[in-house]
């Protein structure tokens, strides 16, 4: 499987609010980062929540500054985030 982003890519989350599980907190939802690194293949979190098998995707560590999750702060939040979750910011 190739992974879609390589470190320093720089991505949009989902902006959606899906009526079920999953592991996109609200608080980065639509929110642009920096992928660190890839942290692996695994099945979708928001399948196995819900008792599917879940179809095995790449996962990014992506980097946020706090202030543009936030409004304010002067660190960064680093979100372990699955591929189908991110589009890439040209």
């Amino acid at each position: 499987m190739a992974e879609l982003f390589a470190p320093g890519d720089r991505v949009r989350t989902a902006a959606g609010d899906p009526p079920h599980h999953t592991r996109l907190p609200r608080y980065a939802r639509g929110a642009v980062g920096t992928v660190v690194e890839s942290e692996g293949v695994f099945p979708l979190a928001d399948d196995r929540a819900r008792g599917l098998p879940g179809e095995p995707e790449a996962v990014y560590a992506v980097r946020f500054a706090a202030r543009d999750l936030f409004g304010e702060g002067d660190h960064d939040v680093t979100v372990a985030l699955w591929e189908s979750y991110l589009r890439a910011v040209s």
